[in-house]
């Protein structure tokens, strides 16, 4: 999937990538019912149709047990955001979780340099993530996270390109676990589409929430 600026999963991984995944499946296949509920639910869960979702390697060493998908919001053949997120499960329980799963998160998108400067933003885009799982009624606990602005200047040879910013979320929380121990993956992930959606600029899909505030002026689409 491509990223605003280039693909989360760059390289020429091929097979390799592709071997990875099919060992994931695997390994979701084999492990503690709950995870299992959770990995089914993020596989059947209906998007928005701009917003293009596939499975990726899951990073093996945070959890037990791991479960990763790869999105990109997409208008025509461009990308205008694209994000990744991590589904962790340990069954005997994590003590700075508060519970035995935990939900991480990667977005990004560019922004107008000017509206990077603006000294908000950060506290803004964190609105977009809780306001995001406030808006369907998600109940969670022990969230944290990063807002990073970057800014890049191009000089010399590459002085005719403009300036370009990039935001970027990094964040993680522990989702509610309802019967059976399973929390509600399917709307934690729908919640995630939602930020997707709001970072890329997108109306929102359903009545929003007015607590959550809406930033103007984001760079135009990049090319995949």
């Amino acid at each position: 999937m491509a990223a605003a600026q280039g693909r989360l999963s760059d390289g020429a991984g091929g097979m390799d990538e592709a071997k990875d995944t099919e060992n994931d499946r695997r390994e979701a296949d084999s492990a503690p019912l709950p995870f299992r509920a959770a990995v089914d639910a993020l596989r059947a869960a209906r998007l928005r149709p701009q917003i293009e979702v596939e499975p990726t390697p899951a990073p093996k060493r945070l959890a037990p047990y791991s479960y990763a998908l790869e999105a990109a919001v997409v208008d025509g053949d461009q990308d205008l955001a694209d994000g990744r997120l991590v589904l962790l499960h340990d069954p005997a329980g994590h003590d700075a979780w508060r519970g035995t799963f935990r939900l991480v998160t990667l977005v990004r998108a560019e922004l107008e340099p000017e509206m990077a400067a603006d000294p908000l933003l950060p506290e803004v885009c964190w609105s977009w993530l809780t306001g995001a799982l406030q808006t369907r009624g998600l109940t969670y606990g022990e969230p944290s996270g990063t807002v990073t602005r970057a800014s890049s200047h191009y000089f010399g040879g590459l002085s005719a390109r403009p300036a370009a910013s990039q935001i970027e979320i990094r964040a993680s929380w522990t989702p509610r676990e309802g019967l059976g121990g399973t929390p509600d993956t399917a709307a934690h992930l729908a919640s995630w589409c939602d930020l997707l959606a709001q970072i890329a600029g997108l109306p929102p899909a359903g009545p929003g929430d007015a607590s959550v505030v809406s930033l103007p002026q984001r760079r135009g689409p990049q090319s995949r």
